[in-house]
């Protein structure tokens, strides 16, 4: 147009140098994350070298992902064996693997079906269509779904629909129907959400918010919400995607509270590192889905499943959960010991191996301080959040030694930022 000015995008190379010059990257990849200047060549138990040589330890986990560490003998053995013998079939076929998973992580959980996906997302997508299905076999044409504020779901139009974080949402409109928002740990948001739409069908809800800031609900708040959709006759559908898996201190967040979801959604930890998501389900989402309803090309292959069994298996045979529970409350204990009465630090949150401090002001760039001067992995949620997920495996050494340089960088921030 006439006048008009052609405005240029910055490609994601310029951008990338402006944040830190001197490092290379290439402008064939999309500009959706600006990565740490790092590049990591291997790693092995809580530590990883980069490409230099340098070692680092990880707190951070791949964002709650590889919990039993890096290589770990058992998960390598596994995807050296499985390796050699079948990788893929597609679910147009039995898959043995993927049966023995699925009996493992019912017994483990109380649930009684599962479907393997690839991706967190994908589990809570299969929750949300499941949900969608069981409102429209009770006759209600417009299903609905109650989410919390604060939450995070995913990435797919669905899942970031879900979500409650409007910068996940901003510029994907239009989003994708049938939510219903919700404070977090506000039973009284719900009931009166009870009392005045006939459209519910479901709640889905964290056990523990993890990209929220690792904010944890008050004591019988599940309990409250199971008896809610126990009232209402609506599915309780958990999404455990980062705090499950041994990480809480329990097998999974909900045993905390001695209760059932009726679905229930992992993914991370599951594979340490080797992408698989579920969805698992119980008594009225029992046999919702039934051919064709549902499916997916990768998910569940006999590669995967094998090492996601496993993983499992070396989870349950070790009893991480008391071990993930032992070592977040000694490392609660000596950060509270370190930063008691510190002015700006307002909160230190903790479940099993799920830790926050908040500050009060924003610290995004505690991230590249841990890293760059102390050779820590962390990572910084909900702008002013720093998050632990370290290993279920960490020694009491690696424990002490993870103190040691977070105490040490988080002082330093603090005095340079007064």
């Amino acid at each position: 147009m006439p006048g008009s000015k052609t405005v240029e995008i910055p490609s994601k190379t310029r951008m990338f140098e402006r944040f830190f010059p001197g490092m290379l990257m290439s402008d064939h990849l999309m500009p959706t994350y600006l990565p740490l200047p790092v590049t990591f060549d291997r790693g092995q138990g809580a530590w990883l070298w980069d490409d230099r040589g340098e070692r680092y330890l990880d707190a951070l986990c791949g964002i709650s992902v590889t919990s039993l560490g890096h290589a770990h003998p058992e998960v390598t053995r596994a995807i050296h064996e499985q390796s050699e013998r079948l990788l893929h079939t597609s679910n147009l076929y039995h898959i043995r693997n993927q049966q023995a998973l699925a009996d493992l992580l019912c017994d483990l959980s109380g649930m009684e079906q599962a479907f393997f996906g690839n991706s967190g997302a994908e589990a809570n997508e299969a929750a949300i269509k499941l949900a969608r299905l069981y409102g429209h076999g009770k006759g209600i044409d417009t299903p609905e779904i109650i989410v919390m504020e604060g939450s995070f779901h995913g990435r797919t139009l669905a899942t970031l629909s879900a979500t409650g974080n409007r910068k996940v949402q901003a510029g994907f409109e239009p989003l994708v129907s049938g939510f219903v928002r919700a404070p977090f740990n506000d039973t009284g948001a719900i009931e009166a959400i009870a009392d005045n739409n006939r459209n519910v069908v479901a709640i889905l809800v964290e056990p523990i918010q993890g990209e929220g800031g690792i904010r944890i609900p008050d004591d019988g708040y599940l309990a409250a919400l199971r008896r809610i959709c126990d009232d209402n006759g609506w599915l309780l559908m958990l999404d455990e995607i980062q705090s499950g898996m041994a990480r809480s201190g329990r097998f999974f967040a909900f045993q905390h509270e001695g209760i059932l979801p009726d679905v229930l959604t992992l993914a991370k930890a599951l594979g340490n590192g080797i992408p698989i998501g579920a969805c698992l389900a119980r008594g009225p989402a029992r046999d919702v889905f039934q051919p064709g309803n549902h499916g997916s090309t990768f998910g569940g292959n006999p590669f995967c499943s094998f090492v996601a069994r496993r993983v499992v298996e070396v989870m349950r045979d070790g009893r991480l959960e008391q071990r993930a529970a032992a070592l977040g409350e000694r490392l609660a204990a000596g950060l509270r010991s370190a930063f008691d009465g510190k002015e700006g630090i307002r909160e230190i949150r903790q479940r099993g191996l799920l830790i926050g401090i908040e500050f009060d002001r924003p610290c995004g760039e505690l991230a590249q301080r841990a890293l760059q001067q102390h050779r820590l992995l962390v990572n910084v949620t909900a702008e002013r959040v720093l998050r632990l997920l370290p290993p279920l495996t960490l020694n009491d050494d690696e424990l002490d030694e993870l103190l040691r340089r977070l105490v040490a960088c988080i002082n330093s921030f603090m005095e340079q930022t007064t």
